[in-house]
């Protein structure tokens, strides 16, 4: 395993790239009722607004996101899977990568922001529940 997330930009960028991608199309999918309806509703938005911003901004904030979840990298005890060590820290998980959306958020063309603004009361939730997902996608990378 690599001691430093932030080797995934230099040795399987694209690949790390898709597999989260896979995660938000399978997380939003998987969202039921009013909510998940809102969920499914802006993301389609924003994907008609830009056409493949998914992916794009996944590229573009991956640096960020890795050195976000690097501290939880760095202090998951060995033997423990990274999506249950994420998990198990939910929280600070959750607000981790939300700072690096919020960022982005305020220099995002209008239509995009107004679409992120809609769902950020509800993010940590819909971040906290995607983190098995997560957590097993860069593994399989760091490995």
């Amino acid at each position: 395993m690599s001691d430093s997330l932030q080797s995934l930009l230099d040795n399987d960028r694209p690949a790390v790239v898709a597999d989260l991608v896979n995660v938000i199309d399978s997380e939003v999918s998987d969202q039921k009722g009013l909510g998940g309806a809102a969920v499914k509703t802006a993301y389609a938005a924003a994907q008609k607004v830009k056409p493949g911003v998914v992916s794009s901004a996944t590229n573009l904030m991956l640096p960020d996101f890795l050195a976000a979840l690097q501290p939880f990298w760095d202090s998951k005890p060995a033997g423990t899977p990274f999506a249950d060590h994420l998990v198990a820290n939910g929280d600070a998980a959750a607000e981790a990568l939300l700072t690096v959306t919020d960022d982005q958020a305020e220099s995002a063309r209008p239509a995009l922001a107004k679409v992120y603004n809609s769902l950020r009361g509800k993010a940590k939730g819909y971040v906290a529940a995607s983190l098995p997902r997560v957590g097993a996608a860069i593994e399989k990378h760091a490995a």
